[in-house]
Formats: C-alpha cells, structure tokens, sequence
C-alpha cells in the first residue's frame, strides 16, 4: 500500500471510531446503515482529494474533523436520533465528550438543511 492509502485506511478507521465512540457515550444505538454510508463518503472524499491534502489532513485534526463533519452531513447522519440528541444537547447530558465532537453536536442544534 502506498501512502495515499495508508492515509485513508488511517481516517477511515478513525472516523468510525470516533462515530462509534459518539454513540455509546450518548448511550444510543449506532444508525449502522448510516454509519457505513458516511463511512464510506468519507473514503470516496478523500479519494478526490490531492495527494498532499490527504497529507495534511492526516496531521492536522482541525482539517480532519471538518472533512469527518462534512461525512457525518452530506450522508444524513446527523438526521438520525435527531430529537434525542438534541434533547441530550439541551439537558447538558452530551456535554461528557470530548470538545473535538462538538462539531458533530452543532449539526443537532442547527436548522436541518433540505
């Protein structure tokens, strides 16, 4: 493999993580369906993108969760458990995860675009 894939296969296993570990620390079930599309938005992203911007994104988390965020939008993930995780949002109860996850958090509290 070469180090273009070594840099996808890296965010791809990042960014499923991180969506799995935001759902268990809401304490909800993953949209698995979901999760695989944005997964998979995710990997057809950072195919289109040149081979030093996959670099970057690599070492530069600011980057890495605004393309993880663009994943989590584009596919509709942020659609699922959309009133619960508003609620939890409101309630304070999602405040337990780490800053880096507000990104996803503020697509809850945002108007939903159509």
């Amino acid at each position: 493999m070469g180090a273009r894939e070594d840099i996808t296969q890296e965010l791809r296993k990042d960014f499923r993580e991180c969506l799995e570990f935001f759902y268990a620390q809401l304490q909800l079930a993953p949209p698995y369906d979901s999760v695989e599309k944005a997964v998979g938005a995710l990997v057809a992203q950072l195919k289109a993108l040149p081979a030093e911007e996959c670099q970057a994104l690599a070492v530069d988390p600011n980057r890495r969760w605004g393309l993880y965020r663009e994943a989590f939008v584009t596919t509709g993930l942020n659609r699922k458990h959309r009133g619960i995780i508003a609620g939890l949002i409101r309630s304070g109860r999602a405040a337990g995860l780490p800053r880096k996850y507000q990104v996803l958090l503020d697509t809850y509290t945002a108007p939903p675009l159509e």
